[in-house]
């Protein structure tokens, strides 16, 4: 027994933060109706693939059910207005305006389903003057000031490798969604969430965000404790070309490892402010770093109290004995799933479930 059956879903949203949102739902049971246009989610046709089906779809989509409806017509809108008569949460993530246009926005919803729960997710919220500017989510990470923080030793920011805005936004609007259907058993009615991705992502920064935020200076990495300033809180590139990272600015941690190296000395000033005054330590580990292999390193490591890691790539991480023990990658019919990371006592392990075919429930 999943903890949301019984729940309806009915989602418009396509590529990411709307579809990890209801993925999520699904995942614990809910009746989720993905209603696409005709074309489908563009989701279904981006590489690779695997068993047939996008990777990306399936691991965003899977357990829901599809369909396709051309909301531009008399037919496709009455269809809709039907699904969301009896649906208990409704989720869209077109641009501020379009549901208007199409009739559903949420005082319409609202007025035919009291009780529903709408979750509008855009990239600038319902309202402002950049709530009609269009931005995915690196456009929305560089407004935010997260780009400049990704930045290289040449202090330009680079290509996030992570969507953050989009996943921010997904998490922020599966609670709200979860507070709003609470809300709704104490007082009968639902409710409109406005997410947005920016909103949403705001709050990541505030480990960062001290100077900034009353006036002060904007970080950057080489300064900051948390973003490469650190010694112990740093990347390391190794002597056959590949790269360790220490995690963990704890006293305790740089004085096991210190130890080990025979610089007892040193040790003040893994606890000195980060950058310039920190930087004869890093420059000390990024000499002794280079001296051995990564894998030399690893071995090194395991007998030493300290947050250390080997930066592996993904196809690495994925075979690695953490993942086969937590079931986290899951070979089931047509191809692999990502498992969810939500999991309680009370539960079965999860089975993978198939994504649609579109409009296989139309």
């Amino acid at each position: 027994m999943g903890k949301l059956d019984g729940l309806r879903v009915v989602d418009l949203s396509q590529f990411l933060p709307g579809p990890m949102l209801t993925l999520m739902l699904a995942d614990q049971g809910a009746e989720v109706l993905k209603v696409e246009p005709p074309a489908g989610d563009p989701a279904r046709g981006l590489e690779p693939f695997e068993g047939g089906q996008s990777i990306w779809f399936r691991n965003t989509n899977r357990g829901k059910k599809s369909v396709a409806l051309d909301l531009k017509s008399d037919a496709g809108r009455d269809a809709l207005g039907a699904l969301i008569d009896s649906a208990d949460v409704f989720v869209e993530g077109f641009r501020p305006g379009v549901m208007q246009r199409l009739g559903f926005g949420y005082a319409a919803v609202a007025a035919r389903n009291p009780r529903i729960v709408y979750c509008s997710i855009s990239a600038f919220g319902q309202s402002g003057a950049r709530a009609h500017h269009p931005a995915h989510d690196m456009a929305v990470q560089a407004l935010a000031g997260f780009l400049s923080l990704n930045d290289g030793p040449d202090g330009a920011p680079v290509v996030p490798g992570v969507p953050s805005a989009d996943m921010a936004a997904g998490l922020t609007g599966l609670s709200a969604v979860l507070m709003a259907l609470i809300g709704r058993e104490k007082s009968g009615r639902g409710d409109h969430i406005d997410v947005a991705m920016f909103d949403s992502l705001l709050p990541w920064c505030a480990h960062v965000v001290g100077e900034a935020i009353h006036g002060g200076v904007a970080p950057r990495s080489a300064s900051q404790r948390s973003l490469g300033g650190a010694a112990f809180y740093n990347v390391y590139a190794t002597s056959d070309g590949r790269h360790v990272a220490l995690a963990g600015r704890e006293p305790k941690f740089a004085a096991a490892l210190l130890e080990a190296l025979g610089r007892e000395d040193l040790i003040p000033m893994a606890g000195a402010p980060a950058g310039e005054a920190q930087a004869p330590l890093i420059a000390f580990l990024r000499e002794t770093f280079a001296t051995r292999t990564q894998d030399e390193w690893t071995a090194f490591m395991a007998a030493i109290d300290v947050a250390y890691a080997p930066v592996l790539d993904l196809r690495e991480a994925l075979a690695a004995p953490e993942i086969a023990e937590r079931r986290l990658i899951v070979a089931a019919e047509g191809g692999h799933q990502i498992a969810p990371a939500i999991r309680f006592a009370s539960q079965f392990d999860w089975a993978p479930v198939p994504a649609p075919e579109l409009d296989a429930h139309g």
